[in-house]
């Protein structure tokens, strides 16, 4: 049952964000229109704990070159420049890291245990898709690039299979404290990751994917259909055949019907 928990329409403030942040690490810009959080920070040789939120992308995308729309003000759009201390070979775990940061930080603002992981980059409630991730090699870092329907309405929502905290929850959340929030733990979970800590067990915890029956939509056109178990320490979903997916597009099959 749908319960109205808080309701806050603030803008985005870079003076609210940085005073509910626990370290200094983070520097903060909020602009109101950008044509993508994910190209600007890009574009602007950036520093490690450099972020860009704003009101209104114009051309957000997400995985697979897809758009990402949202009505201005209705959603939480950033993206964060980090450079962890860890190899290569390990960046693969990064999405599923920001994955619990997000899933986490919006369960404990809304109090609901109903946000989970959805292998390897979106957050869903039920089987509805409330919020995407992003993320791309950038010099000697990688940038995390987050996209959450806050306060959509559902005539707001691009597609049947999406859906807002607002919808799912009756909150509307204060996006500053959401996205301090949001900072915080994946600051914490990044940090533990870089000194050998084994966050596998957590994921999981937080994975709706797991047990499954999933399509896994492979580049050059190759579908993969399997159950799915569990992931590996690279970040990898695996499938009861014992078959490792690293890259594609996942399709939980009882979405598709």
């Amino acid at each position: 049952m749908n319960r109205v928990l808080e309701v806050n329409l603030e803008l985005l403030s870079e003076q609210a964000i940085t005073s509910a942040l626990a370290t200094p690490y983070w520097r903060v810009s909020v602009i109101e229109e950008t044509s993508s959080t994910q190209s600007l920070i890009r574009e602007k040789s950036p520093t490690p704990g450099d972020v860009i939120a704003t009101e209104y992308q114009s051309a957000g995308r997400g995985r697979l070159d897809r758009s990402f729309e949202a009505k201005k003000s209705t959603a939480l759009l950033f993206s964060f420049y980090i450079e962890p201390k860890i190899s290569l070979d390990k960046y693969g775990f990064i999405p599923l890291i920001a994955g619990i940061a997000t899933a986490r930080s919006i369960q404990d603002l809304t109090n609901i245990k109903d946000f989970k992981c959805k292998w390897p980059n979106d957050i869903l409630f039920d089987h509805l898709k409330v919020a995407g991730l992003l993320t791309e090699v950038c010099g000697d870092g990688i940038i995390v690039g987050i996209g959450i329907n806050v306060s959509s309405d559902l005539a707001d929502l691009p597609v049947p299979t999406a859906t807002s905290i607002k919808l799912a929850t009756g909150a509307i959340l204060d996006r500053n404290l959401l996205l301090a929030t949001i900072l915080n733990t994946f600051l914490t979970l990044i940090s533990r990751f870089e000194e050998g800590a084994q966050l596998t067990p957590e994921y999981l915890e937080l994975c709706a994917t797991i047990g499954k029956s999933v399509v896994a939509k492979l580049p050059g056109g190759v579908d993969i259909q399997g159950v799915a178990t569990s992931i590996d320490a690279s970040g990898a979903l695996i499938l009861a055949s014992g078959q490792l997916i690293t890259v594609g597009d996942l399709i939980h099959l009882r979405e598709s019907k």
